[in-house]
């Protein structure tokens, strides 16, 4: 009984969709839904399991390309934190408008707040809000795994030039609520490879060398 995930790298900007599920019961979440929902589908069903909801990490266009299509389709619930709500369903804040395809999505009917518990089958993750790329930036951290989206990447950072980014927000966002974690924390960023949480507080040039 143990977590599974498969990374999918999806679209131009190569982002990372990850399927996480639960190899006891073959429940299974989505976390950034990017881009092509015909190459979600089907790893879901190659895999056997069941989709339960969407968790969103933040809402840019590259992480929600394909969210309408999952959910017009598979009729799931989509998470996300409060600062982003509004990044969805405008395609200014979710830079879709600059990117020649606008995307425009429902309302999610879940907001999550740090320290929420996502239950995922036998698993169980945790809700750390990480602000800074985006207001309602959020991470997902459970099951020796953290979700951390755009906010911490293998020796590097998000950006925060975006619409709501902030680089002192981020910076404390990492340091307050990643770098705690336990050093052998596999780290599954929104883009590029996976990384541990030790790793970075030793050798991530923006985090000072450590904190």
């Amino acid at each position: 009984m143990a977590v599974q995930y498969k990374t999918l790298v999806l679209g131009d900007l190569m982002t990372n969709c990850y399927i996480v599920y639960d190899d006891a019961t073959m429940d299974a979440m989505v976390i950034d839904p990017a881009w092509d929902y015909k190459q979600i589908d089907k790893t879901l069903t190659d895999l056997g399991v069941t989709l339960r909801f969407v968790f969103l990490t933040h809402g840019h266009a590259d992480h929600i390309g394909a969210l309408q299509e999952v959910r017009n389709y598979k009729k799931v619930p989509v998470y996300i934190g409060k600062g982003d709500v509004d990044f969805i369903s405008n395609s200014r804040y979710n830079l879709s408008a600059f990117l020649g395809k606008e995307i425009v999505c429902d309302s999610p009917e879940h907001i999550v707040a740090e320290g929420d518990k996502i239950t995922l089958g036998t698993l169980t993750f945790t809700v750390l809000e990480t602000p800074g790329h985006t207001p309602g930036g959020v991470s997902l951290y459970g099951e020796g795994l953290v979700f951390s989206g755009d906010t911490l990447f293998q020796y590097s950072v998000g950006r925060t030039d975006f619409y709501g980014g902030n680089m002192q927000t981020l910076i404390n966002s990492i340091k307050a609520k990643l770098l705690p974690l336990p050093d052998d924390t596999i780290v599954l960023p929104g883009h590029g490879p996976a990384t541990q949480i030790g790793k970075e507080r030793m050798n991530n040039p923006f985090l000072d060398g450590g904190w």
